[in-house]
């Protein structure tokens, strides 16, 4: 199992892509999503079946992609519950347990105080496609090949559209690999 877990959302386009690849190639993805790009909302009637159907997991990735560490406690709290109420009020699932802390950066007092809007699962990664920035194709097949293995959390973006350019070398990636992609209640909820 490889569950590929993608963040923030600040390309429209990107966004998009990545819906239509999980539904025409029937990928398993979790989102963690900040929901202060529009892109969510503009491409939230694609998103939904999938949403929907469980193919595509949501998870809180923060309202404005805020490092929780330098915020107060009030501060972690608005930017996670106002990210909560977007997801819940647009596709109607709570994303809770799962959060991903912007940059990582957490600490005793930011799961403290994530936990108590009921974000008990701070999720992190083990293999990354760095593609946070931009990369080229290669980069990211490069970082693929070298992540995409059983038993990771692999990390990407929906932010630059290198990524959308290697999807069927990725996906290729996956079968030849005899990997199943997850979403973490595929493997946490269940």
């Amino acid at each position: 199992m490889l569950a590929w877990t993608v963040d923030d959302g600040s390309d429209s386009e990107v966004v998009r892509r990545y819906i239509e690849f999980a539904r025409t190639s029937g990928t398993r993805l979790t989102f963690f999503l900040n929901g202060s790009y529009p892109a969510w909302s503009e491409h939230a009637a694609l998103l939904q079946p999938l949403v929907t159907s469980g193919q595509i997991q949501l998870g809180n990735h923060t309202w404005s992609h805020a490092s929780l560490t330098s915020l107060s406690d009030a501060g972690i709290a608005s930017e996670l519950q106002r990210n909560h109420d977007f997801i819940v009020d647009t596709f109607g699932v709570d994303p809770r347990p799962y959060y991903r802390p912007p940059f990582g950066y957490r600490d005793g007092r930011t799961d403290a105080a994530a936990a108590s809007l009921g974000y008990t699962s701070p999720v992190m990664w083990y293999g990354s496609l760095a593609d946070s920035g931009p990369r080229t194709e290669q980069q990211i097949i490069d970082l693929a090949t070298e992540w995409f293995l059983p038993a990771h959390i692999v990390i990407g973006h929906l932010n630059f559209p290198a990524v959308t350019r290697v999807f069927p070398r990725l996906r290729q990636l996956i079968e030849d690999r005899g990997l199943i992609t997850v979403t973490l209640d595929d493997i946490f909820a269940r």
